[in-house]
């Protein structure tokens, strides 16, 4: 069943956050925020870089489903409301590697298919500053966001993170998964799927680096997670495809490993259609940081200055609350008693959960996607 309490964390966000590595050490001098463009309760933008950002005509962003993904369409209208800048959103459903593979491909594109930002997996984050895409940014709030959980010279920072969880279907399957193990029963043949290609989705690889936990992998250890995915497609219980709230509601994949954020947000919006249960599983919890930047080759840098100072004030981070998504800014707006408690109280229990090194994700990142296809050997195709 769904689990939701009454405690006010996720997690401790605090403690949580000292688990993730510091950030890689890198040249360069961010920009930093106009004075007194933080937001304290609603959010009132900097007038100069609200004009400069207008006068660029728009924001281009992209992979941001509009539902089922930490309320990412309020956060869009009402970032338009707030500023008369309309957003272009490519590939709502594309993966943390599609978006790095977007700014390369734009790099000297100035035209509607080039992204300003990026929201991707923590692992994407290094690599994209060794590759000279992104450019360095500090939001006004920048000092409350956790130091383990931001780029020292503002190249990246974190934005939200969820933990791993079964979204099922019970109008279809009646029997909902409480851990890992039971996947494998027949009762799933043709059920389960993951969220995204694991061989280039940051979600899809935190699925298959979860179940290694739960069969005697861990941190350094993902082969066994593999292996549990080759034994699900071997049942036939795996299916090839990217899960999504279509795809549940449809009984194409009746279970789907997906973010809580996600599988909560879609039990929201399916309410009185479709019947959604979600489960975090006994063990192998994990969980998962997703992170900001700017690209260094943004066509509208204002714009893109404006959208990051939105999402990291208290207003954008409560709207990503609402969504489930535990904002990084967390403790910080605690302290100050800027959470409504009825968002505190809809956060699912994932106590147990492991939060990831960066170290640990880059490692384990490039070892699934390198390993999948020889020990699974299906292919999940991008959308």
């Amino acid at each position: 069943m769904t689990t939701t309490r009454t405690a006010p964390r996720l997690m401790a966000l605090g403690a949580a956050l000292v688990l993730f590595a510091a950030a890689c050490n890198n040249a360069g001098t961010a920009t930093t925020a106009p004075t007194g463009a933080a937001g304290g309760g609603g959010w009132t933008p900097d007038a100069t870089l609200l004009a400069a950002a207008k006068g660029e005509g728009g924001l281009t962003t992209i992979a941001l489903p509009k539902a089922g993904w930490c309320n990412y369409g309020e956060m869009m209208s009402t970032f338009t409301t707030k500023t008369g800048i309309a957003i272009n959103d490519l590939n709502p459903d594309g993966s943390s590697q599609q978006e790095i593979d977007a700014i390369k491909a734009n790099k000297d594109n100035k035209g509607p298919q080039a992204p300003d930002v990026i929201d991707v997996g923590l692992g994407f984050g290094p690599p994209a500053i060794a590759d000279k895409i992104l450019a360095p940014y500090k939001v006004s709030t920048w000092a409350s966001i956790p130091d383990a959980a931001k780029d020292k010279d503002g190249y990246w920072y974190g934005d939200y993170f969820g933990v791993l969880a079964f979204e099922t279907n019970t109008d279809v399957q009646k029997s909902v998964p409480a851990d890992w193990k039971d996947l494998l029963d027949p009762k799933y043949k043709g059920q389960v799927a993951l969220t995204g290609n694991p061989v280039k989705s940051n979600q899809a690889i935190s699925g298959v680096w979860a179940a290694a936990f739960a069969n005697g992998g861990g941190a350094d250890k993902v082969q066994p997670g593999l292996d549990f995915f080759k034994k699900l497609n071997d049942a036939g219980n795996f299916v090839p495809v990217i899960g999504s709230k279509a795809t549940v509601a449809a009984g194409e994949t009746p279970v789907r490993i997906t973010w809580t954020y996600n599988a909560l947000g879609d039990k929201d919006a399916l309410a009185g259609k479709t019947n959604i249960t979600v489960s975090v599983p006994a063990t192998g919890r994990f969980g998962g940081m997703y992170i900001q930047a700017i690209s260094a080759y943004a066509p509208h840098p204002n714009a893109a200055k404006l959208w990051m100072e939105w999402l990291y004030s208290d207003e954008g981070q409560n709207v990503w609350l609402k969504g489930y998504c535990n904002p990084i800014r967390y403790d910080d707006m605690v302290a100050r008693n800027a959470i409504p408690a009825d968002l505190k109280a809809k956060l699912p229990d994932t106590k147990g959960a492991f939060l990831p090194t960066l170290d640990q994700i880059t490692a384990a990142t490039s070892a699934i996607a390198a390993g999948w296809p020889t020990t699974v050997g299906v292919v999940v195709p991008d959308k």
